[in-house]
């Protein structure tokens, strides 16, 4: 136990490291650089009741929705990840049923009726309002300690920066080059009983630009 603790200490402060070293998003975007009109719901739950005995398994999920008003058809290749104020990082669909979209999207057919699922959407966005495209985001439970979570969203903007990594090394010994993406931040605190999850909530903080 003594090794996890000194290495999930090692992992923070090196996280600290690198987000202290990280440049901030250009406030006026560099010639050929571009980010598209995102909106987003707040996170929310909803429960999967899978096999024999029906058990519970619970998934939190947001819907952003994307217009591309560029100019030009774009790539699009997102990362969004959901990190716990106790150092717990969960990748976007990861251990995920297809069945979790399917009931989303029931839920939400008259709002989102075209509603897609983010593994789904395809690595190109159209320009234009008629293409629009609305995503669902999920993921699993998150660590029933946490206080906070942040969610991560990559791939709304072309503006990317190299930093050089405070610690690692590449086998020649020379500083490891780091690759950010301009990403959509979003806050949140964690209200409620971590005992009831059911009756878990989490509440809008604010939103920021970084680069990460």
């Amino acid at each position: 136990m003594r090794g996890i603790r000194n290495g999930t200490l090692a992992a923070v402060v090196l996280a600290g490291s690198i987000c202290f070293a990280a440049p901030e998003p250009a406030i006026v975007p560099a010639a050929g650089q571009w980010t598209v009109n995102a909106m987003f719901t707040h996170p929310q739950q909803i429960v999967l009741r899978a096999g024999p005995q029906e058990k519970a398994e619970r998934f939190w999920y947001t819907i952003l929705t994307i217009t591309n008003k560029t100019g030009e058809d774009i790539e699009f290749y997102p990362r969004c990840d959901l990190m716990t104020d106790t150092f717990h990082i969960l990748p976007a669909s990861k251990g995920v049923s297809p069945t979790v979209f399917e009931l989303i999207k029931q839920r939400h057919q008259r709002k989102y009726p075209f509603l897609e699922n983010l593994e789904q959407a395809g690595n190109r966005i159209l320009q234009g309002e008629d293409n629009t495209k609305d995503l669902a985001i999920i993921w699993p439970d998150f660590d029933a300690q946490a206080k906070g979570v942040k969610v991560f969203i990559a791939g709304l903007s072309n503006e990317t920066a190299m930093v050089t990594h405070p610690v690692a090394k590449d086998e020649n010994g020379q500083a490891v080059k780091v690759f950010l993406r301009k990403t959509l931040e979003l806050n949140y605190t964690v209200k409620g009983d971590p005992a009831l999850r059911s009756d878990l909530d989490l509440s809008y903080v604010d939103k920021r630009w970084v680069m990460r």
